[in-house]
């Protein structure tokens, strides 16, 4: 993560926001949980929240927590998980996972995270609506 520099996409999936302290990406890939998104930390290298001083975590909890604002104006999930793992990656970043009444697996964290399945892409038409969309909710 910290060799990407700040790219307009990861993979498939399209930056929907660019802050002080990270990036945020819409995961295209249908993963049961629409909405999905990861926001990176693009600061120095670190693998976890704790290595941030304290300036530099309140930024970056400032910044997910405006992103989060933005997919639960849009989705309207019944909660919003937020996970910080980096077991496989370990580079900060946060998984924001809308989680829905009638999603695969309530109650529990989403399936996909532990199961490492790949899902079909959304419809690009879709997709890109949603991005536009989340963009415009995250420029006011």
């Amino acid at each position: 993560m910290c060799a990407e520099g700040r790219p307009e996409r990861v993979g498939r999936n399209e930056r929907i926001f660019t802050g002080e302290t990270l990036d945020a990406y819409l995961v295209r890939e249908d993963v049961g949980q629409r909405g999905y998104t990861h926001a990176i930390w693009r600061g120095r290298h670190v693998a976890d929240p704790t290595e941030l001083s304290d300036d530099e975590a309140a930024a970056y909890f400032r910044e997910v927590l405006r992103v989060g604002r933005a997919l639960e104006r849009h989705y309207r999930p019944a909660k919003l998980n937020l996970e910080m793992l980096g077991n496989t990656v370990p580079h900060l970043h946060t998984h924001l996972v809308p989680r829905y009444v009638d999603d695969e697996s309530p109650g529990v964290p989403a399936a996909f995270m532990s199961a490492r399945t790949k899902g079909p892409l959304l419809p690009a038409d879709e997709f890109e609506h949603e991005v536009r969309t989340l963009r415009e909710l995250l420029a006011r």
